[in-house]
């Protein structure tokens, strides 16, 4: 049984909690810690750690997990993260990046929940940011881990090679891709924040070669490539279509209203904070443009073999199957942050 401090009223703590209002619950608990009652310290130290994993503050994933080794979600958490030095043993999102988009797809509708229209927006976004590397994983073996990426691509990848379609910018990505691990903390860092997005738009230009789909066949989503390497085209051809397919679906995404409306929604300039209709209408229009079918009838979410949505409950109806779709499987919300905060309400119930 906890000691309950005299300061908070137990009663207004389980409706914070339900609500997903892990700030609040931390700065209420933290006036008590610092008040001498230090039996609510555990339940404090819950509600900061979900704050920061809600506020998708990634780079502190593994220190978090660290200093909750003994709960259940921690090892989840740790799979989340962006390692913190070149050559971590745990990779986190550079081995596979499902763990982070379960984590992505429940902070959503945890923002919903919330009625944080800016926050849905931005995670929206994000959501948006590796959708290449998920498509590619599961033939990459790894979610474009520059620790092992050289073991698979090569060729024309990073060489300037006037036959490779990457623009400069892309193939100093590449280059820096081949690298990016091999140097000290700072430029792995310098990497991770600059450049791994659009180490997936290189790897997006590279699975859509002419050697797998025609002009024509399917929407056209950008650069393609004329003369593919050879490790790009490795696999059977319905495998590469397959891919191909899953990487135009991630880019459309990428291009969609919903995505747009980030680059309208300015931070600080008391300006442009998209409303519930405006997102739900740029949602709309972002299904429609995800969904449309295509010349070839080949669009993921017509054809995919994974179950369609994981959660018919969820912000933006369609945003799991869309995220599964390009995964070619099913990811669907997860439940860490609820976990942490039914670890907080064990920690600081008086019962």
């Amino acid at each position: 049984m906890t000691e309950r401090a005299p300061g908070v009223d137990a009663r207004s703590l389980p409706p914070l909690l339900a609500g997903h209002w892990y700030d609040a619950v931390a700065a209420l608990l933290d006036l008590e810690v610092r008040g001498g009652h230090t039996s609510w310290s555990r339940g404090r130290d819950l509600a900061v750690a979900a704050k920061r994993v809600l506020d998708l503050d990634a780079e502190d994933y593994a220190e978090i997990a660290a200093d909750f080794v003994g709960s259940h979600w921690a090892a989840e958490l740790a799979s989340a993260c962006f390692p913190q030095q070149p050559r971590d043993e745990n990779r986190g999102a550079l081995g596979s990046l499902i763990p982070l988009y379960a984590l992505m797809l429940e902070v959503v509708d945890l923002r919903a929940q919330r009625h944080e229209p800016l926050q849905i927006v931005v995670t929206a976004h994000l959501i948006g940011e590796y959708l290449p590397q998920l498509a590619w994983e599961g033939m990459l073996g790894h979610a474009g881990d520059p620790l092992v990426l050289g073991r698979t691509v090569g060729e024309r990848w990073g060489t300037g090679d006037p036959a490779c379609p990457h623009s400069s910018a892309l193939q100093a990505t590449c280059r820096r891709a081949l690298n990016a691990a091999n140097g000290d903390q700072p430029g792995f860092t310098a990497y991770l924040d600059r450049f791994h997005s659009r180490q997936g738009q290189a790897l997006a230009i590279c699975a859509m070669n002419h050697a797998t789909v025609s002009a024509g066949e399917r929407p056209d989503v950008g650069d393609t490539c004329p003369n593919p390497c050879g490790w790009a085209t490795r696999g059977t051809l319905e495998e590469r279509r397959d891919l191909d397919a899953r990487v135009r679906l991630a880019l459309i995404y990428q291009n969609s209203p919903i995505v747009a409306l980030r680059h309208h929604a300015p931070v600080g300039h008391f300006f442009g904070v998209p409303s519930v209709s405006e997102i739900s209408t740029a949602w709309l229009r972002t299904w429609e443009k995800v969904s449309q079918p295509w010349p070839d009838g080949a669009n993921p979410l017509e054809t995919m073999r994974v179950p369609g949505n994981p959660d018919p409950d969820e912000a933006l109806p369609g945003l799991s199957a869309l995220v599964s779709a390009v995964a070619g499987r099913t990811i669907g919300p997860g439940r860490l942050i609820r976990d942490i905060g039914a670890d907080i309400a064990a920690a600081t119930s008086t019962e």
